[in-house]
C-alpha cells in the first residue's frame, strides 16, 4: 500500500523566530501501519519524498528525479515495505510539495521567494515530527537518512530521543567542516550574484515588474544555479572516480558546451568532464529552484549537533536506542574521520553505536549508487532489534585507511 499526498500543519513558527499561516508538508508512505514498524526516512538536500518505486505511479513523480533510494527502500529491499510502515516527507522550504520560497503567501497571493523565514534543520525535524502525529504515528522503528538527510537523523535523537528505537546516519556529520561551508558559499553567490536573482523574487515576473504569483521556475537564475550545482556535483565525487569517469578526455564532436566561451578557450578541448557537468546542470534548473537551493544549503551548514550542549556526546547521551552510522573512505564531502570522532566521542559517553565504513571510490554518492552496501547494515539494524538479537559490524578499510579494521558486536557498550 502506497500514499502520496500533502497535509497541512497549520501556523509553523520557524527556529528563527518567524511564522507562516500555514505549512503543507508533501510526504509519501509505503506499506502498512500496525503501531510499531513505522521508519522515517530523511531525504538528501534536492531530495524528495519519492524515496521508493510507486507501481501505481510509476518511476516518475511530479516533475521530480526518480525514487532516489528505491534500490533501498521497498518490497524485499533492505528497508523492506513488506514489513515496515515507511515515511518520507519533503522539508520545509523545499519546492517538492512542501511550503517553500516558491510557495504562495497566502497574505500576498504572490510566491514568497526571500521573504520566506530561514529554514533549520531543526525546522525539518519538527514538522515531520508534527506529520507523523497527523498519520498516528508515535513511537518511531527508526529514522534513517543520508547526507544532510544524516543530520536530520541526528537531530531527531536528541530532539526526540524517546521517539526513537534505532537510528541509522549514513555517510553524514556532526557539522561541516570549513572546506565544504566555503564551496557552499561559493555556490550561493553563484545564485545570488546572477542579475536575474532579483533578490529573491523571480518568480513569474510580469511586464510591470509584479510577480504573477503561480511559483513558475522559468523564469529566475539559471546560470547561476547551474553553476552551484556544477560544485555540488564536485563534492560528491571522489577524485578516483572522476579520474575513473571521465580523465582528461575530451567530448565528442557532437557535445556543445554551456553557453559561450571566450575567444582564445575555443582553442582548447571541451572535456567530458565539463560536458558531464553542464549536463547535470542543465537536468537540474530543469526541476529545481534556486531560492529553495540557498535555503537548504544554509541549513545544513548551520547545523551542530553539539550546539547548546557541551559535546557531540552530550547532545545524544538521552538516547537510549541503537545508533549505526554508514561512511565511505572516497567521501570527502562527510568523512570517515568525521564519522569515527563521533563514533569515539560516543562510546566513551557509553552511547550505543557502531560505526561502519565502506571502502568505496565512489565519493560522497556512493550511499546512493551503492545500495548493495548501504543496504546490508541497514537491514541488519531494523533485523536485530526486532528479533532481540545482537548482530556483527563488519568494518570494511582499506590498508591504507587509518584506522585499524574491526570485527565487533555491534552494540556492545
Amino acid at each position: 500500500m502506497t500514499t502520496r499526498d500533502t497535509v497541512d500543519l497549520g501556523e509553523f513558527s520557524f527556529e528563527c523566530g518567524e511564522s507562516i499561516p500555514s505549512l503543507e508538508v508533501a510526504y509519501e508512505t509505503y506499506g502498512e501501519f500496525d503501531g510499531s514498524n513505522a521508519v522515517l526516512v530523511c531525504h538528501a538536500l534536492t531530495g524528495s519524498a519519492h524515496v521508493a518505486r510507486r507501481p501505481d505511479a510509476g518511476d516518475e513523480t511530479a516533475g521530480q528525479a526518480r525514487a532516489w533510494w528505491g534500490d533501498v527502500v521497498g518490497p524485499g529491499k533492505a528497508i523492506d515495505t513488506t514489513e515496515y510502515y515507511v515515511v518520507c516527507a519533503n522539508v520545509p522550504g523545499s519546492c517538492y510539495g512542501t511550503t517553500g520560497p516558491s510557495s504562495e503567501n497566502p497574505d500576498t497571493g504572490r510566491p514568497y521567494g526571500t521573504d520566506f523565514p530561514p529554514v533549520t534543520v531543526g525546522d525539518w525535524t519538527r514538522a515531520q515530527r508534527q506529520l507523523l502525529d497527523e498519520l498516528g504515528v508515535g513511537r518511531l522503528r527508526a529514522v534513517v537518512g543520508g547526507s544532510v538527510g544524516g543530520m536530520n537523523v541526528l537531530d531527531w535523537l536528541r530532539r526526540y530521543p524517546d521517539d526513537v528505537e534505532c537510528a541509522g546516519a549514513v555517510a553524514t556529520a556532526p557539522r561541516l567542516d570549513p572546506q565544504c561551508l566555503a564551496l557552499d558559499a561559493v555556490a550561493r553567490r553563484a545564485i545570488t550574484s546572477d542579475p536575474d536573482w532579483n533578490g529573491g523574487h523571480y518568480y513569474a515576473v510580469e511586464d510591470d515588474g509584479t510577480e504573477a504569483g503561480d511559483g513558475s521556475l522559468e523564469a529566475g537564475p539559471a546560470n547561476g544555479l547551474a553553476r552551484a550545482r556544477q560544485i555540488g556535483h564536485i563534492m560528491y565525487l571522489s577524485k578516483a572516480s572522476m579520474d575513473r569517469k571521465f580523465g582528461r578526455r575530451a567530448a565528442g564532436r557532437e557535445a556543445t558546451r554551456d553557453g559561450p566561451t571566450d575567444p582564445a578557450g575555443a582553442f582548447f578541448p571541451y572535456r567530458e568532464v565539463e560536458s558531464y557537468l553542464d549536463y547535470q546542470a542543465e537536468r537540474f534548473v530543469d526541476r529545481f529552484d534556486a531560492n529553495s537551493y540557498l535555503y537548504l544549503t544554509r541549513a545544513m551548514d548551520d547545523f551542530d549537533l553539539a550546539a547548546g550542549y557541551e559535546s557531540d556526546a552530550d547532545a545524544l547521551a538521552a538516547f537510549e536506542g541503537d545508533l549505526l552510522l554508514l561512511s565511505f573512505t572516497g567521501d570527502w564531502h562527510f568523512t570517515v574521520e568525521q564519522a569515527e570522532a563521533l563514533t569515539e566521542t560516543c562510546r566513551e559517553e557509553e552511547i550505543d553505536v557502531a560505526h561502519h565504513v565502506v571502502d568505496s571510490d565512489h565519493g560522497h554518492d556512493a550511499f546512493l549508487v551503492e545500495p548493495e552496501k548501504v543496504g546490508p547494515p541497514l537491514s541488519g539494524l531494523l533485523e536485530a532489534g526486532l528479533q532481540g538479537r545482537a548482530i556483527t559490524d563488519t568494518v570494511e578499510r582499506p590498508a591504507s585507511s587509518p584506522f585499524a579494521p574491526v570485527h565487533t558486536s555491534l552494540f556492545s557498550r
